[in-house]
């Protein structure tokens, strides 16, 4: 997991801009995707999803559908830097990472099993819905911020260009190792000094190490 604070997330960065295009353009010429559901990155995911009760072939992981995103050629666009960089990311690693912002974050932060009776607003509506029981959830004292692990991130902790604080997720399965996943959260770090500034570090989350103070 990175934290920042005192980040600049206002404004379009030519660089960051250029560099998603780019690894859109490779997706679409990745041989290793062409088959979607076998990328071992993904496959990964998949069956993820089967254990925890979730239909893969019904709800995709966030990284299955960016990468048929831009396998179809629709460019993902620039909502603000911070999720450029966490799109970029995700792109160029085939790995999900999502973000919060930390404003907005009620209490802790937990990944945990649903019961069902929590609250999840998703974008663009005001109906309030509940995940299933045994559902993988991301969740604060008040609401669930992503459901399914990291199928759709709910409204209240979205980012915005006015975001100052944020937490970033980088959600590694194997193939990953734990070095791997030490190596690209570092990297994912830094990519936020470079284009947000602010004070930023990052941590590993793990079975026998869970927790990090953001």
């Amino acid at each position: 997991m990175v934290s920042a604070r005192r980040i600049d997330n206002a404004g379009e960065k030519t660089e960051l801009v250029a560099l998603l295009r780019q690894v859109e353009r490779q997706a679409t010429q990745d041989a290793s995707l062409q088959e979607i559901k076998s990328h071992s990155h993904i496959a990964s995911w998949r069956a993820a999803y089967t254990k925890f009760g979730t239909n893969p072939n019904k709800y995709y992981s966030s990284i299955e559908s960016l990468c048929r995103r831009a396998r179809r050629g629709d460019q993902v666009p620039y909502i603000n830097t911070a999720v450029a960089i966490f799109n970029y990311f995700s792109l160029k690693y085939i790995v999900p990472s999502g973000a919060d912002d930390l404003a907005s974050v009620k209490g802790d932060l937990r990944l945990t099993i649903a019961t069902g009776r929590e609250n999840f607003t998703p974008f663009n509506a005001q109906e309030i819905e509940h995940p299933d029981p045994g559902e993988v959830i991301y969740v604060d004292d008040v609401y669930v911020m992503c459901r399914r692990w990291n199928w759709r991130q709910g409204y209240q902790t979205r980012l915005t260009p006015a975001t100052r604080d944020l937490a970033i997720n980088v959600d590694c399965l194997p193939p990953f190792s734990r070095d791997d996943a030490r190596d690209l959260t570092s990297e994912l770090a830094e990519l936020v000094r470079r284009f947000c500034g602010g004070v930023v570090k990052f941590g590993l989350l793990t079975a026998d190490r869970g927790e990090f103070e953001v």
